[in-house]
């Protein structure tokens, strides 16, 4: 087994807790408890986003460096009369990741475990058994002989639903396997952007952010971004890899380890010109990898952030993860740090008069 570093463990923290929108509050902690010891101040917007804010010099641009707090999970709609749960997704979930995979119900008496069901194979038609089931015919078994067993164990209506899975360090120790990188590798940039940045000296107030309820619309991004009014705004994520059986360098180009993805345009927000060459200046000069990106549908934090007030120059700095929502998936240490590397490198060479030359050019 391997010996995690502070580094692993706060990911492990991290990616461990459970937070799925709208209930983000273990995930929160865990960020605060983090990021406390390298902030001036940290406060929580009233949706729940946490702000933690770093002075380089009072007075100088805001800048704005956000993760989301939330992964894709459910929430609990009804309980049946066998004591079955049946629930909402909450975020983009595909239902053939779903089926037979553990769960954790998040009661007001503690934790239960279930597993996602549905009418077994055996007992369909054999053109049944060709389609993948549909999530409205799905259920949580929690293994309740009733609905009143299912309240004893604290179950309600609205309770959050969380995918279970253990961080794990792979093999190849580069590789890191566990549930809600999407995104608390994004919290975790946030965090390492505040430690790297103690000592620096740079003429900007620094954010970190871990915003709540972006898998359901980039809810939180838009509350503390108004609270923080930012001059420059960067949302910190996951991406998708594309180096997998299957997959073109059309349809996905960017492969673990190749750093992290500067991306050009998403559903949510075509990237700010200026500040997207200012970033891929200060990485061409400091040998910084990276790798360029667009999707055609999704979005990140940025697509709110940029839109705050008279307007954000911003841009999405992500990192190339494997198998994003569903229970595990895979990212490349390395494009992580040096996430982190690239954005302490830019705000370090940002000053008023680099933000209002970037803001318009």
């Amino acid at each position: 087994m391997t010996t995690l570093d502070d580094q692993l463990k706060m990911l492990k923290d991290l990616t461990d807790a459970k937070g799925v929108p709208g209930n983000e509050r273990e995930a929160r902690d865990v960020m605060k408890q983090y990021i406390t010891p390298y902030s001036d101040e940290v406060t929580t917007d009233h949706l729940g986003s946490l702000i933690a804010k770093k002075v380089g010099q009072a007075g100088g641009p805001k800048v704005m460096v956000a993760g989301h707090l939330d992964e894709v999970g459910f929430m609990v709609t009804r309980i049946d009369e066998n004591g079955f749960l049946y629930f909402q997704t909450l975020g983009g979930w595909w239902n053939q990741v779903m089926l037979a995979q553990r769960v954790t119900v998040v009661t007001k008496q503690g934790d239960v475990t279930g597993v996602i069901g549905s009418k077994p194979p055996h007992i369909l038609s054999a053109d049944q058994r060709k389609k993948p089931v549909e999530i409205k015919d799905m259920f949580i078994d929690i293994g309740a002989s009733s609905k009143e067993e299912a309240e004893e164990f604290g179950v309600r209506p609205g309770d959050s639903v969380v995918p279970y899975f253990d961080f794990t360090v792979m093999d190849n120790e580069k590789m890191l396997l566990a549930k809600a990188w999407d995104n608390r590798i994004g919290c975790a940039i946030a965090i390492d952007v505040l430690k790297q940045l103690q000592g620096e000296d740079h003429p900007n107030e620094v954010y970190g952010v871990g915003t709540v309820q972006e898998e359901t619309g980039l809810r939180g991004a838009r509350t503390s971004a108004h609270a923080i009014k930012p001059d420059i705004g960067f949302g910190v994520d996951v991406g998708i890899a594309g180096d997998m059986p299957g997959v073109s360098d059309k349809e996905a180009a960017a492969k673990l380890g190749d750093g992290p993805q500067i991306i050009l345009y998403d559903a949510s927000m075509i990237s700010h010109k200026g500040v997207r060459d200012f970033v891929v200046d200060t990485a061409e000069s400091l040998d910084i990898p990276f790798q360029y990106d667009s999707l055609a549908g999704g979005g990140t934090d940025s697509g709110s952030i940029h839109l705050t007030a008279n307007g954000v120059p911003s841009l999405s700095i992500t990192v190339p993860t494997r198998y994003i929502h569903s229970h595990a998936a895979m990212l490349h240490r390395d494009d992580y740090e040096n996430a982190v590397k690239l954005i302490v490198e830019v705000i370090k060479k940002l000053d008023q008069d680099t933000v209002e030359q970037l803001t318009f050019s």
